[in-house]
């Protein structure tokens, strides 16, 4: 009996050990599958420095869809705000906990159900083994894609526009009484001279006579900050960069440097970037403050606070440790669901096809403006589509804008010219406040807002051919659909179906004034009158 016994007791463990996956393979298998689930640069930094930062990407998301079946800026913000800080709530607990329990530095966020981390490798497998873990992204410090050139400038004629600012017609919507009254208009940057003579009289925090920092400044730095220190009550720019852009969006001194696209809106901002080095957290806490801005503290939240667009001149690129593509997606996706449009800079590794290759540029959810010149030509610098980075072949940039030799802003009440797709994004910023301004049942309407600006771009023909599209096809994967024409896009305001544009569904007294008239007209005399409009400024510039 017993030597019958002691092979069947042999069959039955080789079986239980086949079938329950402990074999010698087995620990193997195991650490293959967590390590799947890690950026490979968080793995290669942890390793070779003893710690590194990283991003936990929870597996549980909010879904965000039901967002675009809200009617207006404030029910897509609250939803947005509301769905997300639940989730956020309902599922980082035991991750959380297990933080603590490690003794490592951590930071939650909402705008993602996402936690910051900065720990060790045992930290990072930890992490990874969760089973409520999706994915460790990387947080690597970046520099920014800063202009390709800077010179001090003066006024070309004094008490005038900018050739920028003419070049695109905006001086024609400041005549027609809309100069962005009514606007908000966000900026994401190095930081921002607040009292700059061209910016005070625009920021929101300044009534004329004090100043209230609250839900119009936030500072995602809270380490460093160069000669503003970290975690700065006062909005301050420790670069430049900030400054000059914002300058773009809404500058002007009341005389003679008129700088800005929107001189009637009005700006908030956040610092994204220590000195110019900013990171996948830095950017996303900026995202999130946006969505919902808070007071000085960090607390009560007011989705009714948020800007109506957000200029973003920075990228994240794969050379500098972004080596995920989607890093920034779901980040980007919530800011677009929330009705917010982010206008954001193409990046100057031009002029190569498929060089727009940085988040939050190369994403679906992002309007991506590339560069152009005084003379209506691209800017050699300016990043091209199509974008093959993460597979998809998107067509890119959406839309361009002056971006070459553009005089603005900059800290100690100075003003220089900068040249950069950094340049450019700010006028499509101050293009979608001056919409806002003439059509405010359009504010959180971003699909109708990106459509405007598109119908009516300035289109000229490029010889270049990227991801198989000419250069006199459009949109196209060098210029997208055009250079910005804001008195264009003012006219399709206006008389939406003049450009094919979806028919007006709100009220007649949402319409400025000087549209009521124009109404009457058949969509066929709108689209004439729009065509000699633009044939007459095509003459002009």
């Amino acid at each position: 009996m017993k030597r019958k016994t002691l092979p069947l007791i042999a069959l039955i463990v080789v079986t239980l050990l086949l079938t329950s996956g402990l074999s010698l393979a087995a620990p193997a298998a195991q650490e293959v599958n967590w390590q799947s689930k890690v950026d490979p640069w968080v793995l290669d930094t942890a390793r070779a420095d003893g710690q590194t930062e990283f991003l936990v990407f929870l597996a549980d998301q909010a879904d965000l869809s039901a967002a675009a079946g809200l009617s207006t800026k404030l029910e897509k913000g609250t939803f947005v705000y509301e769905t997300l800080s639940r989730k956020a709530a309902e599922t980082q607990g035991p991750v959380l906990d297990a933080l603590k329990a490690r003794g490592v530095e951590h930071r939650a966020y909402w705008v993602a159900n996402m936690i910051w981390v900065r720990g060790g490798l045992d930290t990072v497998e930890a992490m990874a083994r969760r089973a409520d873990v999706a994915h460790l992204y990387a947080n690597p410090t970046v520099h920014f894609d800063g202009p390709v050139e800077m010179t001090a400038s003066a006024p070309e004629s004094p008490d005038a526009p900018e050739w920028n600012i003419l070049k695109v017609n905006a001086d024609d919507v400041w005549a027609a009484g809309y100069t962005g009254q009514g606007a908000v208009i966000g900026g994401q940057d190095t930081g921002y001279q607040w009292d700059h003579p061209a910016l005070k009289g625009k920021y929101r925090g300044w009534n004329g006579s004090s100043a209230d920092h609250n839900y119009s400044w936030h500072d995602s730095i809270h380490s460093g900050g160069g000669v503003c220190g970290p975690d700065s009550l006062v909005p301050c720019d420790d670069h430049g960069h900030g400054t000059h852009t914002v300058g773009t969006m809404v500058g002007d001194d009341g005389g003679a440097n008129q700088i800005g696209m929107a001189p009637g809106a009005k700006w908030i901002g956040c610092r994204n970037m220590d000195q110019g080095n900013g990171t996948p957290t830095t950017y996303s806490e900026c995202y999130q403050w946006f969505i919902a801005p808070t007071d000085l503290a960090g607390n009560n939240p007011n989705p009714a606070m948020a800007p109506d667009v957000i200029s973003n001149s920075w990228g994240c690129p794969p050379s500098e440790g972004c080596t995920d593509p989607n890093v920034m997606l779901s980040v980007t996706n919530a800011v677009r669901a929330a009705g917010i449009l982010s206008a954001h800079s193409a990046g100057n590794s031009g002029s190569a096809c498929s060089t727009i290759s940085d988040p939050s540029a190369i994403y679906d959810s992002a309007y991506t403006v590339g560069s152009t010149t005084n003379a209506d030509v691209m800017s050699s610098f300016s990043s091209r589509g199509p974008v093959t980075i993460d597979g998809s072949n998107r067509l890119k940039p959406d839309i361009s804008a002056p971006g070459s030799n553009i005089r603005s802003s900059y800290p100690g009440s100075a003003y220089v010219a900068m040249s950069g797709t950094s340049m450019a994004s700010p006028h499509v910023a101050g293009l979608v406040a001056l919409l806002v301004s003439v059509r405010p049942d359009w504010a959180g309407n971003v699909d109708q807002l990106e459509n405007t600006i598109n119908a009516t771009a300035s289109q000229f023909t490029f010889s270049q051919t990227c991801g198989g599209i000419p250069g006199s096809q459009f949109p196209n994967n060098t210029i997208g659909y055009g250079r910005i024409d804001a008195y264009a896009a003012y006219q399709a305001a206006v008389i939406p179906t003049a450009v094919g544009l979806s028919v007006f569904s709100g009220s007649p007294a949402a319409l400025p004034v000087n549209a009521l008239p124009l109404l009457a007209l058949p969509a066929a005399t709108g689209l004439a009158l729009a065509g000699a409009y633009a044939a007459s400024r095509r003459r002009r510039g």
